[in-house]
């Protein structure tokens, strides 16, 4: 079986939850096994779902993606330049990029995890699905201490259990994610808040929001939309922080009341991977034009992207999204060093605004 062939049938096969849960929408509605509450403008009592947005796509566009044309080739493995060993504290404000959509947040004192994954693949499975080209940016033995994981959905290459455990007998941290997560996690023992859109709680000295995105949510291939999906807002003495794992662009909503609810944002960490081709991913998977945009919209001094380079998803070449962000920044006429694409290892002590 050909590279080509095997990428296209392992997710369409398994119905991985990262782009290719859509064979959930083949399922019939049953009960929600993760959340049960009140109907409200995003639920309608089963499921989630994006107001005036647009659902996920079906069965019958996974297949004519996955035999479409092919996805761009990446290397087996791309070597890691310099693997980070942070500061056990930062009073101020430094990202640290480990991989796709994990970053280490340091900020205030607070050292927060987004998205962490450790693992090898993005998959139910240990021995199939996607696969990391490039090792996680910082070893899981060099991590300070970890207070808190911010985890915007439960797609595989976001939610690993194998690493959220490995996180909980290391360093216990208590885990803010969208509504019916909790549940996944349950068999973790962490420590968990569950919050539905523009909630906030407090992590120490800063504050959170959850904020909406544009996306959807799957496990499996019964789950679809189960489980709440979002981003988050950070906000402290040293200024707010915007994380969104995974989100279209869906005209700017994700961003447009940001600015009225925060104040000045400084960072902004958005995805710019995993949109091609853009006739099935522009819904759910914004690229790197749409994130200068959503930059510009929350008003925020600098953004990182991420969701790039370490899992390969969908068609693009692994270097494109960097080379399109730099396109992008240009097109828009903004400084190249006000939004970069980290790379695994590296860090950015966010200037200040």
């Amino acid at each position: 079986m050909n590279r080509r062939t095997l990428f296209r049938s392992l997710a369409a096969t398994l119905g991985l939850g990262t782009v290719g849960g859509t064979v959930a929408a083949c399922v019939a509605d049953r009960r929600n096994p993760y959340y049960q509450g009140p109907v409200s403008d995003h639920f309608d009592g089963t499921r989630f779902f994006n107001p005036n947005g647009a659902a996920p796509r079906g069965f019958r566009d996974l297949l004519r993606w996955r035999f479409g044309d092919p996805p761009a080739k990446w290397p087996d493995k791309v070597p890691l330049a310099d693997p980070a060993r942070p500061a056990a504290r930062v009073e101020d404000m430094t990202v640290t990029m480990v991989g796709h959509a994990s970053l280490l947040i340091q900020m205030q004192g607070v050292n927060i995890l987004t998205d962490p994954v450790w693992s090898e693949r993005a998959s139910p499975l240990s021995f199939a699905g996607p696969k990391r080209v490039v090792a996680p940016g910082i070893p899981f033995d060099a991590l300070p201490p970890i207070d808190h994981v911010l985890l915007s959905h439960n797609h595989y290459d976001h939610l690993d259990l194998d690493t959220l455990k490995r996180l909980k007998a290391v360093h216990d941290p208590h885990v803010v994610t969208p509504l019916g997560n909790d549940t996944i996690l349950a068999p973790t023992g962490l420590r968990c808040r569950a919050m539905d859109w523009a909630e906030q709680a407090r992590l120490g000295p800063l504050g959170v929001e959850c904020v909406p995105s544009h996306h959807w949510s799957a496990r499996g291939a019964g789950d679809r939309s189960m489980a709440l999906w979002g981003g988050f807002l950070l906000r402290g003495a040293v200024g707010a922080l915007l994380f969104i794992g995974d989100t279209g662009f869906d005209g700017g909503r994700p961003y447009r009341d940001l600015p009225g609810r925060s104040g000045p944002i400084r960072a902004a960490l958005l995805p710019i991977g995993a949109y091609d081709p853009r006739w099935f991913m522009a819904e759910q998977h914004q690229n790197p034009d749409e994130a200068v945009q959503g930059l510009k919209l929350c008003g925020a001094a600098y953004g990182i992207g991420h969701h790039w380079g370490t899992i390969q998803l969908t068609n693009e070449a692994r270097e494109a999204p960097a080379r399109a962000l730099e396109l992008a920044l240009a097109r828009h006429r903004l400084a190249q060093d006000r939004f970069r694409a980290l790379r695994p290892g590296e860090a950015w002590a966010i200037p200040p605004i």
